[in-house]
C-alpha cells in the first residue's frame, strides 16, 4: 500500500467476497484488500495469467484468493459465480474513446453487457444468499463518469451512470435485509486502461504523456495525480465494513 493510506481495521474472517476485473488494476487491489482483512475472494476475470500472478501474491495472507476464470458476456455464468457470495465487488470495465457518430455498435453493446447487465446479473445472483442470512455488502465501482460526463467516451459514460442507478435501486430493496449498495466513484487511477488512455491521448495531441496527465486528463482536477489503486481499494473496505 502506498503512505497516503490508513488501513482500516476490518475483519471479514469467513466471508465470500466476490471481484470482478481482478486480475490487475483496481480489482487487483481490492482482491488484495479484501484477503488481507480474512475473506475468501473468489477473483473473476478473463486474464488466466494474471489471476494466477494474483493468487501467488495473495499466498501469505489471511484469506485466500481464488482465480475464476470467466468472460462477463456469458452472463448466465457471471450469474451462477454469485451465488453465496457475501460481499460484492463490481469492478471490471473496458473503455474506447470515439465520437458517437464513430462509436462501432458492437463495443457498444459489449461496454454496457459488462459493465451494467454483468452488475446486475451477478447482484441477482448473490442477493438471495445475503438475504438469506440478513447481511451482504455491494460496492460498485463507478467513477466520476457516472456523475459527469466527457465527450467521446459515450458508452462508458452511458454504463457508470447506468450503475449508479443499480446501486440506488439495490440500497433500497436491500436495506431491510441488511445489506448494503454504494458506489466509490474515482477520478483517474492509475491503472492499465488509464496508462492505456494517456498514450493513446499523446499520439492524438503529438504530446509527451507528462502533458497529457497536467493538461488533458486533469486540468479540472483539483489535486493534480493519479490515484493508487489501493486508495480505491482502501474505500472499498470502509464500505464493507460496519
Amino acid at each position: 500500500m502506498t503512505s497516503r493510506i490508513q488501513p482500516l481495521a476490518l475483519d471479514l474472517a469467513g466471508r465470500t467476497a466476490l471481484v470482478t476485473g481482478a486480475a490487475s488494476g483496481i480489482g487487483r487491489a481490492c482482491a488484495l484488500r479484501l484477503a488481507a482483512a480474512g475473506a475468501r475472494v473468489r477473483a473473476v476475470d478473463r486474464d488466466a495469467p494474471g489471476l494466477a500472478g494474483l493468487a501467488e501474491e495473495a499466498r501469505d495472507l489471511a484469506g485466500a484468493v481464488v482465480p475464476h476464470v470467466l468472460d462477463l458476456t456469458d452472463l448466465d455464468a457471471a450469474e451462477a459465480a454469485a451465488a453465496g457470495t457475501d460481499v460484492l465487488v463490481n469492478n471490471a470495465g473496458l473503455q474506447l474513446v470515439r465520437p458517437i457518430e464513430e462509436f462501432p455498435p458492437d463495443v457498444f453493446h459489449t461496454v454496457l453487457t459488462v459493465m451494467l447487465e454483468a452488475p446486475f446479473r451477478l447482484v441477482r445472483g448473490a442477493l438471495p444468499h445475503m438475504y438469506g442470512q440478513g447481511w451482504g455488502r455491494i460496492v460498485n465501482v463507478s467513477s466520476v463518469h457516472g456523475l459527469r460526463a466527457s465527450a467521446f467516451k459515450s458508452a462508458y459514460v452511458a454504463a457508470k451512470h447506468g450503475l449508479e442507478g443499480l446501486s440506488k435501486t439495490a440500497a433500497l430493496e436491500g436495506a431491510a435485509h441488511g445489506v448494503t449498495s454504494n458506489c466509490v466513484n474515482p477520478a483517474y487511477v492509475r491503472t492499465p486502461l488509464v496508462e492505456k488512455q494517456i498514450a493513446d491521448q499523446a499520439a492524438a495531441h503529438g504530446i509527451p504523456e507528462e502533458r497529457v496527465l497536467a493538461e488533458v486528463l486533469l486540468k479540472d482536477s483539483a489535486l493534480r495525480r493519479l490515484l493508487e489503486p489501493e486508495e480505491v481499494a482502501e474505500a472499498v473496505a470502509y464500505l464493507c465494513s460496519p
